[in-house]
C-alpha cells in the first residue's frame, strides 16, 4: 500500500497504542459499527462478516433492526438467504441502542445526502448523527463517513462536532472518508468486490482505514486527503449524469431526424475506443447521479466559480420527463385520436433503476405527477413495489397499489408507458395486448418486439 500523506504534521502525535490498534485492523479482530441499514450499510455489514469480522449495526429505525434480528429482508434485491446468514453467523447484530457505540473500534456512517428543496446540500442526517456518535465517542475510534458529499465535509462538518466530546482528531480519534460504491441490483458487483477509495485526516487515520477496508474488500484506493476522496465521488457521478445528459440531448434531436438512437449507440459501441456507450431514459434516479452534482455546484460557488457543465447537464436530464409527457401526447392523438385528459395511462415500473425496488428520485414518480395534471388518470404495475410508499417529494400517492398485470387489465389502457426495464416482466404479455406503447428504455425491442405501436421516447 501507497500511503499518502497530506495535510500531515510531522510533530503529531497519538495518545493510544498505535501499533496495538493497527494490528487490531490487519487481523481482522477489529468490531465494526455501521449506521444506517439501507441501500449502502446492509450490503456493507453483509460484506464485512463474510470475511470474518465481527459488526454492530445501528439505525434510528426499529422495523429495520428488528428484522434483521429475525434474519430478514427489507430491500428487494438482497435475498432473505443472506440477511438469514447474516443473523445466523454470530458476528452481526442490530440496534437502535447508539450506547453501543463504546463497544466498536470503528463507525462507519451510511446516511443519507439529499437536496433540499432549493438544491442546496442537506447534511442534517450526517449531523444527526455525528451528534449520536459524540457522546460514546472513545481514544482509539475510526471514525469514517461515507455518505456523499461536498469536498470539506468530513473536516470541515464532521469533524467539529467530534471534537466537541474532548478528544482530538488525529491525537485520540481517527477520521476518514471512504465514498460508497453501490450498484444495487448489479450481481457482478457486490460491495466486497468494488474497489474502495480512502482518505484520512493524517496518515495515521489513513492507515487504519485502509487496514480496515482491506480485511473485506478487494482493493483499497488511498487518495491524500478526505477532500480528494470526496471529490473523487462526486468526480464518478458527475461523469455519468454528463454523458447520460449529452445522450438524451441526441435523443430529442435524433428523435426530430427520424433516426434511432438506440440504433445509433448500438453501432457506435463497436469502436474498440474512444467511445462509452450511455444510455437514454426519462429522467435520471437514484441517491447519487440526480442529487451528487448539485453538491459540487453549491460548493463551487464558495469560490466564485460557475459550474455550467455540470448545470447544464442537470437541466437536460430534468427536462426529460416533460418530454416523455409530450411523446405520450403526441402518440395517443396520432394513434389513438384522443388527447391526455381522460386516458387510462399504465405507468410500468416505479424503481429508478431495473431490477430493484429503490424509489429514490424515481423519474418515473415525476411521469406520474405530470401526467396527472394532464388529466389522465394512471395506474401502475412493479413486480418490485406492490405499494407504493411515502416519499419526500410525492406523498400524494403513496398507499397506491400495483394492478395486476395480465391481458385483460393490460387492454383496459389507452397508453403504457414503459418507465423501468425490469426483466421479470412478461414484454410478449405487454406487446401483445396493449394498445400504445411508450417505451423510454428500448424493452420492447431488446425483448424481440418491434411493432408499429411501440413508440421508443
Amino acid at each position: 500500500m501507497t500511503i499518502m500523506h497530506a495535510n500531515t504534521d510531522p510533530a503529531e502525535t497519538v495518545s493510544v497504542d498505535y501499533t496495538a490498534l493497527l494490528e487490531i485492523y490487519r487481523s481482522k479482530n477489529a468490531k465494526i459499527g455501521i449506521i444506517g441499514l439501507g441501500y449502502v450499510g446492509l450490503p456493507l455489514s453483509i460484506a464485512a462478516c463474510d470475511a470474518g469480522l465481527s459488526v454492530v449495526g445501528f439505525d434510528i429505525d426499529a422495523k429495520k433492526t428488528d428484522a434483521l434480528t429475525r434474519g430478514e429482508s427489507y430491500i428487494k434485491h438482497i435475498p432473505g438467504a443472506l440477511t438469514r446468514t447474516l443473523a445466523d453467523s454470530g458476528r452481526f447484530s442490530a440496534t437502535t441502542d447508539f450506547s453501543r457505540l463504546k463497544d466498536v473500534d470503528a463507525i462507519v456512517i451510511c446516511v443519507p445526502t439529499p437536496l433540499s428543496h432549493h438544491h442546496e446540500p442537506d447534511l442534517s442526517y450526517v449531523t444527526d448523527t455525528a451528534l449520536a456518535i459524540a457522546p460514546h465517542l472513545k481514544p482509539g475510534h475510526l471514525v469514517v463517513l461515507e455518505s456523499t458529499t461536498y469536498p470539506g465535509t468530513t473536516r470541515d462538518i464532521l469533524r467539529p462536532i467530534l471534537e466537541k466530546a474532548g478528544l482530538k482528531s488525529g491525537r485520540d480519534f481517527f477520521l476518514a472518508f471512504s465514498p460508497e460504491r453501490e450498484d444495487p441490483g448489479n450481481p457482478s458487483f457486490s460491495a466486497s468486490r468494488i474497489p474502495k477509495v480512502v482518505g484520512g485526516e493524517g496518515p495515521h487515520a489513513l492507515e487504519l482505514a485502509d487496514a480496515l477496508y482491506s480485511g473485506f474488500v478487494v482493493k483499497t484506493v488511498p487518495v491524500s486527503s478526505t477532500a480528494t476522496a470526496e471529490a473523487v465521488k462526486l468526480t464518478e457521478n458527475i461523469f455519468r449524469s454528463v454523458n447520460i445528459a449529452l445522450i438524451n440531448e441526441l435523443k430529442v434531436i435524433y428523435s426530430a431526424m427520424g433516426i434511432d438512437v438506440w440504433e445509433v449507440i448500438e453501432a457506435a459501441k463497436t469502436k474498440p475506443f474512444g467511445f462509452m456507450p450511455f444510455y437514454p431514459g426519462p429522467g435520471l434516479g437514484g441517491h447519487c447521479i440526480p442529487i451528487d452534482p448539485f453538491y459540487l455546484t453549491w460548493k463551487a460557488r464558495e469560490f466564485e466559480l460557475s459550474t455550467r457543465f455540470i448545470e447544464l447537464a442537470g437541466e437536460i436530464n430534468i427536462a426529460m420527463p416533460a418530454w416523455v409527457v409530450a411523446r405520450l401526447a403526441e402518440a395517443l392523438d396520432r394513434q389513438q385520436k384522443k388527447g391526455l385528459n381522460g386516458s387510462r395511462i399504465l405507468i410500468l415500473g416505479l424503481a429508478y433503476k431495473k431490477n430493484i425496488d429503490d424509489l429514490r428520485e424515481s423519474p418515473a414518480l415525476k411521469l406520474i405527477s405530470l401526467i396527472e395534471k394532464r388529466g389522465a388518470r394512471i395506474d401502475y404495475y412493479d413486480p418490485f413495489i406492490p405499494v407504493v410508499p411515502m416519499t419526500r417529494e410525492h406523498a400524494d400517492i403513496a398507499g397506491r397499489k400495483a394492478i395486476a398485470f395480465n391481458a385483460e387489465t393490460i387492454a383496459a389502457y389507452d397508453a403504457v408507458v414503459v418507465a423501468t426495464d425490469h426483466d421479470d416482466v412478461d414484454y410478449g404479455l405487454l406487446v401483445n395486448h396493449a394498445k400504445l406503447i411508450v417505451d423510454t428504455r428500448n424493452a420492447c425491442r431488446r425483448a424481440g418486439f418491434d411493432q408499429p405501436h411501440i413508440v421508443a421516447a
